[in-house]
C-alpha cells in the first residue's frame, strides 16, 4: 500500500515538553507512522484559554498507511501513553497532538466532516501557533485556499512566537 502524507501539530506546557513532544513523534514511528519532516520547537503564548503559562509548540509531517481516522487515534493513544488528561478545553496540558491535515497516497486532499475528526483542522489558520511552524515545513502547502508561507507572512510581528531552536 502506498503512503499517505500528513501534518500533525504537537504542543504543551507543563513539564519538559521538548522531550515529551520528542517521545511522541518517537512512539508514532513505533506505530508505522514515519517522521519526514519537523520544524523547530516554538514558544507560544496560549490561545484560547489565556490565563496559563506559555506553550511549546512544533510541526511535523509524517507519511503513513494509517487512514485518517487510524492516524487520529494512533496520536491519541500516544497522547493517553505520554500521561494527558483532558481536563478543560484549551487548559494546560503535557502533550497535544492535532491532526491538521491527511493527503492520500495519490496526493489527494482528504477533506471530511465526522464527530471525531474534520479535515482539515478548521482553526489551522487563525492558530498562530500553528502556522508559523507550518511554514516552516511547508510553506506551499494549500489549506482552505490560502498558501500557508502567505498566512504565516501576514501574521502581527507581535504574536509572541519564538523559534527556540
Amino acid at each position: 500500500m502506498a503512503e499517505a502524507h500528513a501534518i500533525l501539530a504537537l504542543g504543551g506546557n507543563i513539564g519538559d515538553v521538548s522531550a515529551t513532544m520528542a517521545e511522541a513523534l518517537k512512539r508514532l514511528g513505533t506505530a508505522g507512522i514515519r517522521l519526514t519532516a519537523r520544524s523547530a520547537d516554538y514558544l507560544t503564548p496560549p490561545w484560547g484559554k489565556t490565563d496559563q503559562p506559555p506553550f511549546l509548540n512544533l510541526c511535523a509531517e509524517v507519511a503513513t498507511e494509517l487512514p485518517p481516522h487510524g492516524l487520529l487515534l494512533a496520536c491519541l493513544a500516544v497522547e493517553a501513553a505520554l500521561g494527558r488528561i483532558r481536563r478543560e478545553k484549551w487548559g494546560p496540558r503535557i502533550i497535544d497532538i492535532d491532526l491538521i491535515c491527511y493527503r492520500d497516497a495519490a496526493g489527494r486532499e482528504v477533506r471530511m466532516a465526522t464527530e471525531a475528526l474534520t479535515l482539515p483542522h478548521p482553526l489551522t489558520l487563525e492558530r498562530a501557533f500553528v502556522v508559523v511552524p507550518l511554514a516552516e515545513i511547508a510553506p506551499d502547502l494549500m489549506l482552505s485556499g490560502r498558501r500557508i508561507g502567505d498566512v504565516a507572512a501576514e501574521l502581527e510581528p507581535g504574536s509572541g512566537i519564538v523559534r527556540q531552536r
